[in-house]
């Protein structure tokens, strides 16, 4: 059985996120998708929020589970027994950072592997940070998360 993880701060997941994890779904037996804890960020939803927003977006696939973890991505792919690490790649802007992480992953653990999947390309401007500023100004945010991501970043910033 392939596993592999997803990891990622998912604040919030985004229907790019979410294409990443159906192309992976459809590559490997299992697929884990991890919210992780940087301790370098500082994120707008809580990590039980945004276990809870994943799992709420990806139930309908079967072969995806959610969870968080502090620590390093690799530990927790030995834990679960997974040998890859999914990472997402939407421009050439991307590369460098992920390319160092999977090489610094390879050193850490040369039996885990970095498998990097593109986005649809109607995807690739999209990420995060992106879709908090949007919100934070109240625009309608419909186009690149589902609802549930929608109506609780309406909740953060209703009050704003």
């Amino acid at each position: 059985m392939k596993k592999v993880l997803y990891p990622g701060t998912f604040d919030p997941v985004t229907f790019g996120h979410i294409d990443i994890i159906k192309r992976a779904s459809e590559l490997f037996d299992a697929v884990h998708v991890i919210v992780a804890i940087n301790p370098s960020k500082k994120p707008l939803f809580t990590v039980e929020e945004r276990v809870d927003l994943l799992k709420e977006c990806l139930k309908e696939f079967s072969k995806v589970t959610v969870d968080s973890f502090d620590g390093l991505v690799v530990d927790f792919a030995h834990k679960v027994g997974a040998t890859g690490i999914i990472r997402g790649l939407r421009a050439v802007s991307d590369f460098e950072y992920e390319f160092q992480m999977a090489l610094m992953n390879r050193k850490l653990a040369d039996d885990i592997t970095t498998v990097f999947l593109m986005p649809h390309e109607k995807y690739t401007y999209l990420n995060s940070s992106i879709v908090r500023n949007l919100a934070s100004f109240h625009s309608d945010v419909a186009d690149f998360v589902p609802l549930n991501v929608k109506q609780a970043l309406e909740n953060k910033y209703v009050n704003n």
